[in-house]
Parts: C-alpha cells; structure tokens; sequence
C-alpha cells in the first residue's frame, strides 16, 4: 500500500495523541507516528519540526477538545447543584478504565511541564470553577470560590476511584459529588 502523501494536521495530532495515551509521551517517535500514518518520518518532521513541538500541538489539539466539550455540557446542564454534578460526572466518562485513566496521567506530566500548556489547564480551571459557582450559589452554605472546591473534590474522586476501580468511575464521582453537595446544602449554624 503506498504511503499518503497529505493528511490534515488535526488526524496527524490525533494519531500522536493517541501514541501518547497508549505508549505514553516517551512512545511517541517519529518514526512510530510515521508508522500510525503512514506518512514519512522526514515529512512529520518538517511539519512539526521536534518532538517538544509534536507533543505541545497534539495536547493543544485534546485541550481544545476539552474545551469544546466542556462548553457543550456547560450548554446542556441546569444551573444547579445538581447540574454541577451532572456537568462534572459528564465530564468524566471520557476517563474509561483505570488503564486509560493511569496512561492519561503520563500526558498530565507533559502539560504541566509546558507552560503554555499549564496556561490552558488554568484557563479550563477558572471556566469550569465559574460555571460551577453559577450552579451551587443557591446552596445554603454557599461561598464564593466554592467551585473551584467542588471542582478538587472532582478531581480527587477521580484519583481516590483509582486505588480501587470496581465501581464505575461515572458511578464513584457522581456519589462522592453528591455528598460533597449534600455537605454544603445544610443551612449553616447561627
């Protein structure tokens, strides 16, 4: 089968991102993105010049994919409690089992070592944190900054779900949200 000649740069950086989640960002090479698109290495390399390069393109590329994700979810939930959690549980399906969860925290390692992309991680953060602020101010206790809580109470259900992963990751973090909202739905003492 002959090589292609073209491919548009987006399915290159998917076949890249899709190296690194499954080799990790030290598996992906030239020479085996060449081999996953049947491009040439030396065309790959003209294109994006390094690996440093190569990966800060493809995380860009799954950072917008985030982004666009996140929007259409953020469109799609209420503004309540309730619609946090559904927003945030939404959110985490994409994390699959716990093979896929454990290799997509080798890329974490990538985009927090690039400041560019620690950048898109901090703006993702404070959209994210903003929406779920909308969503929880009619809780009894709540406290501006209260989503970017709810938001490391997420993120660290997610962790805790991996050190025993029998239960559906969407199932773990939408009970483990459900406390946390529980917890803020009481009315504070006088």
């Amino acid at each position: 089968m002959p090589r292609p000649k073209t491919m548009p740069d987006e399915e290159v950086l998917s076949a890249a991102f899709a190296l690194m989640r499954s080799h990790g960002p030290d598996g992906l090479t030239f020479a085996a993105l060449a081999a996953a698109t049947g491009l040439s290495g030396a065309a790959l390399v003209q294109r994006f010049e390094n690996k440093t390069q190569l990966i800060q393109r493809a995380l860009i590329q799954a950072w917008d994919g985030l982004d666009r994700q996140t929007a259409e979810l953020m469109a799609a939930v209420p503004r309540t409690p309730e619609g946090a959690v559904a927003l945030l549980v939404g959110l985490s399906g994409d994390y699959g089992g716990i093979d896929s969860y454990a290799d997509d925290l080798r890329i974490l390692r990538e985009d927090l070592r690039d400041p560019v992309l620690r950048v898109r991680g901090a703006r993702w953060r404070d959209v994210l944190s903003a929406v779920l602020d909308e969503c929880l101010a009619g809780l009894p206790a709540a406290a501006p900054g209260l989503g970017l809580l709810m938001a490391s109470q997420w993120q660290g259900s997610l962790l805790w779900w991996s050190f025993d992963p029998r239960v559906p990751i969407t199932d773990f973090v939408e009970q483990s949200l459900a406390r946390f909202v529980e917890a803020f739905a009481r009315r504070p003492a006088d």
